[in-house]
């Protein structure tokens, strides 16, 4: 059941109600009988991280590397012709 936000009009007092979606919403303040309007408030919860599916779950094996980590790996890889890193005849 949802938590309704409510505040006197007359003392100003605010309140909170828990309530099902298809309950009559309070009309009068708890402290002085009072007109009460229907608050809207924040959520309860946060959204936070950079994305939702692709970058918040752990990749799994064999998954791509970022474009840092390709620029890293093509800088250091193995000569084409004779299999040794950093070949200065090749170049």
């Amino acid at each position: 059941m949802p938590i309704y936000e409510y505040k006197c009009t007359v003392c100003g007092h605010r309140f909170e109600k828990l309530q099902s979606i298809s309950e009559e919403p309070v009309k009068t303040c708890p402290v002085c009988g009072g007109a009460v309007k229907k608050l809207i408030s924040n959520t309860s919860f946060i959204l936070k991280g950079t994305g939702w599916y692709v970058t918040d779950y752990a990749r799994k094996n064999g998954a791509s590397k970022s474009s840092s980590e390709k620029e890293e790996g093509s800088s250091k890889s193995s000569c084409s012709s004779c299999s040794s890193k950093n070949c200065s005849s090749c170049k």
